[in-house]
């Protein structure tokens, strides 16, 4: 029984005996044989009067049990002395001298979301997520420790029902459940907000419970990997927000570089989401409307992507009552030049969190995200690919995913030409599956082709059958990879016979080559490749060509793009000398050490190039620096 004394006479120091006054609401559930009630007679008959304790517990007093005669709407005190197998309840007639009055409030027995039955009649209790009004009922989310579910309550057509409750409120719903387009929901007969001590206990075991639900799966590595460990903690950190995320309702968008190590970050997270989003959502359609994936062209966030963002999601919170989007950056979002963006996000209620292996300026953008995970923050570097990472985090919000995704790293590091020293093991776990590294690289080709023409399109189903991951058909995978990477090659090979007789050689003082080509003069634009595969594939070239140290660079009117191996260029490092030395420049851009690009001033090109070859000449010679592919064939 849950009960709240009236006035100050219900202290523990009172002895006095107690009357219990029930809420209309209350049931028999609520009452217990022996304790006295207040009562309103409700009918008089020969043999006694019913009588009310609340508007459902009714009973009879028997004429041997009263003292006096009673009318209709009389009030008294009684004691419940039975309460019979076929539910007649009996009282007898209290008269004491003295007493305190406690107001009880009614219990009902709770069902979890999880547990909910079509054709049942239930109560529900949780937090109210989002709010959504249609031309008929208003539509309630509510979400509790095991899942959420759509509530409907009518007022009269196209007008907000409970207008009083708003997101975020603890509730209570009674009502029967039923199937709607598919979807359980629940026809909402009674809503009410929890409050004071109610509400305190209500947040707290949900708390609670969502806190211990969000607990990252405790999974192995796919790849035993030292430098890797390092950063099991802090993606464990951000599977948590996730998980948690997914368990509040609100929405998620992911943005990634548009290449093949982001799209190897960004399609098993997405999997593993998606997946508990359904786990979590008594609507089958939930993930469509609550997951989504983006490409971003640039290195960084820019102004037009966060703009689109950001109108997005309040017209998502406008029409359909969503909170604001959780934000998740993959493959970017790490420099000084995804500040204005994350600024932008900073008026209004956007976590954000970033996984990442470009060079990182934490100082400018840790204090505005929830998360940063970089292996540079532990003293490690690009070789740890985004791919690699997120292959992980996905395992850890769902691991049943793992049987999916065992290639996928191995495609992230030949794609971004990852040297790291276990990209063997990776290898040989893809061949475990089926890949052989030929098929590992083309998958890769295909990705960059695909993330070529998609350009702003995330591609759904296209790029996951292209990958192979949660792809319902094998052959059709191995065709499109076939197809893509030879249309690749054919591309990649026209462009670098258009670029050929105009790239430009010096050798430095150092003794490495330096190659560089006009490319907005010299090579097909509006094609693929674009200025950056196009210098790679040059500078691959030429590595092999040589078998000496080699800077590329393929520059545009107001931009450039480098690559380098076997030099230790510290490319963040020169942006940021470039961006002072060079009055006027307007020097941005950054990367890794050995793979870059800035952007400048048009009118001042010729004077960034040559401050930037004057560094590069500078630059000591470390052979154990590649940006080729890292292993043998």
């Amino acid at each position: 029984m849950n009960s709240e004394t009236a006035g100050d006479s219900g202290t523990g120091s009172d002895s006095r005996p107690t009357v219990y006054d029930l809420a209309p609401d209350c049931t028999v559930e609520d009452v217990e044989v022996g304790a006295r009630y207040h009562a309103v007679v409700n009918g008089v008959v020969d043999y006694g009067v019913f009588v009310d304790i609340s508007d459902t517990v009714s009973g009879l007093v028997h004429e041997s049990n009263l003292d006096r005669d009673y009318d209709v709407g009389d009030r008294l005190i009684v004691e419940l002395e039975n309460v019979r197998e076929n539910g007649d309840i009996a009282f007898t007639a209290a008269d004491p001298e003295d007493y305190q009055t406690e107001v009880v409030d009614h219990e009902p027995e709770r069902t979890a979301v999880e547990a909910l039955q079509t054709g049942a009649d239930v109560h529900i209790e949780g937090t109210i997520v989002q709010i959504k009004q249609t031309g008929g009922p208003t539509i309630f989310h509510l979400s509790d420790e095991t899942g959420i579910v759509a509530c409907a309550a009518f007022e009269e057509a196209g007008v907000r029902a409970h207008p009083d409750v708003e997101l975020d409120d603890l509730v209570r719903i009674g009502g029967t459940v039923e199937t709607h387009d598919g979807a359980t929901q629940i026809e909402v007969a009674s809503l009410t907000k929890l409050t004071g001590e109610q509400a305190e206990d209500a947040a707290e075991r949900r708390d609670a419970a969502l806190d211990d639900r969000a607990e990252p799966n405790d999974v192995d590595p796919l790849v035993e990997w030292p430098a890797f460990d390092k950063l099991r903690d802090d993606l464990a950190d951000v599977a948590r927000l996730l998980r948690r995320t997914v368990l509040e309702g609100r929405p998620i968008r992911v943005r990634h570089h548009a290449d093949g190590d982001g799209m190897c970050a960004s399609l098993p997270v997405q999997l593993a989401l998606e997946k508990f989003i359904a786990e979590v959502h008594a609507d089958p359609d939930a993930p469509r409307h609550l997951f989504k994936r983006l490409p971003s062209k640039a290195p960084f966030y820019e102004m037009e992507d966060v703009t689109r963002d950001l109108n997005f999601a309040l017209e998502g919170q406008a029409r359909h009552g969503q909170k604001l989007p959780f934000l998740l950056m993959l493959d970017n979002g790490s420099t000084e030049e995804d500040v204005p963006a994350y600024q932008n996000l900073a008026h209004y209620d956007m976590p954000i969190a970033v996984v990442d292996h470009h060079h990182p300026d934490p100082e400018a953008v840790n204090h505005l995200l929830d998360a940063h995970v970089n292996p540079y923050l532990h003293d490690e570097d690009y070789r740890i690919t985004t791919g690699m990472m997120c292959v992980e985090l996905a395992r850890m919000i769902d691991p049943d995913v793992t049987d999916e995704l065992r290639h996928v790293p191995a495609v992230a590091g030949l794609s971004d030409r990852s040297k790291a020293e276990v990209m063997g093991e990776f290898v040989d776990l893809a061949e475990a599956e089926g890949y052989d590294r030929d098929r590992l690289l083309d998958i890769g080709e295909a990705l960059d082709y695909a993330a070529h023409w998609l350009r702003y399109s995330d591609g759904q189903s296209f790029v996951n059958d292209v990958l192979n991951v949660d792809c319902d058909d094998e052959e059709r995978h191995r065709e499109l990879v076939e197809f893509l990477s030879e249309r690749a090659e054919r591309d990649v090979e026209r462009q670098l016979e258009a670029v050929d007789s105009h790239v430009d050689h010096e050798t430095l003082d150092s003794g490495a080559h330096l190659y560089t080509v006009d490319l907005d003069n010299f090579a097909h634009r509006f094609t693929y490749p674009a200025p950056g595969k196009t210098t790679g594939e040059l500078h691959d070239t030429k590595v092999k060509e040589t078998g000496e140290p080699v800077i590329t660079i393929g520059y545009g009117p107001d931009f450039a793009v480098l690559r380098s191996d076997g030099v230790r260029l510290d490319i963040p490092q020169m942006v940021a000398e470039l961006n002072e030395e060079v009055v006027g420049g307007g020097v941005n851009g950054g990367g890794h050490l050995v793979v870059g690009s800035i952007k400048f001033v048009k009118g001042m090109r010729e004077e960034v190039i040559d401050s930037l070859v004057d560094k590069m000449a500078d630059a000591d010679l470390d052979e154990e620096l590649s940006s080729t592919p890292a292993l043998d064939d």
